[in-house]
């Protein structure tokens, strides 16, 4: 048990039975009555965001989330094969449960799949992921890297906003918590 003056962001917590994961979380000592701490948490069985208030003080339960290395072989049907790294063990999670992940996953890539007690949870990205340029304008001669953009569709069918100096074939570097344009890779 912690209590809820020990949050932060990236805490994994049981409330009423649920698995949360701490998106966001704001102390609050107002001029009259108790302290409190306003929460943003997302569900980590359903991927739902509540926002919850705990009183100052009060107790919830830490939940021990195992993250295991592995990596993303193949889409069979509405299944994800996973294999881990370690033991050669094949994992299978339903296209629902990393639907936002699989914007960003592409064959062979490594990933660490989180578990609770066996119950496979999801995919953690890492921060940043390397996709090449599928389809978009080409750059006309005079176009500035401080000018506006252009949409990319990218080799996982994601489409972000880029530079207009950008072509197709290019490999750029994607922020997986933004899904945005980084750099050229």
């Amino acid at each position: 048990m912690i209590s809820v003056n020990d949050f932060r962001t990236g805490l994994t917590i049981i409330v009423d039975g649920q698995l949360y994961r701490v998106l966001d979380f704001q102390h609050v000592k107002p001029g009259k009555g108790a302290a409190f701490v306003r929460s943003k948490l997302r569900n980590l069985r359903n991927g739902s965001v509540n926002e919850k208030t705990f009183r100052a003080g009060e107790k919830v339960e830490k939940a021990q989330i195992d993250n295991r290395k592995m990596q993303y072989l193949y889409a069979q049907g509405d299944e994800h094969v996973f294999m881990d790294l370690e033991s050669y063990e094949q994992t299978e999670l339903a296209s629902a449960a990393i639907e936002y992940e699989l914007k960003f996953l592409k064959e062979n890539m490594e990933v660490h799949i989180q578990s609770y007690q066996g119950e496979m949870l999801g995919v953690e990205l890492p921060n940043t992921v390397e996709l090449e340029v599928t389809e978009t304008e080409p750059g006309i001669k005079g176009d500035t890297a401080s000018g506006g953009t252009k949409p990319a569709t990218l080799e996982t069918g994601l489409i972000v906003q880029v530079p207009f100096f950008v072509n197709q074939g290019d490999v750029l570097v994607i922020n997986t918590s933004e899904a945005s344009y980084v750099s050229r890779a």
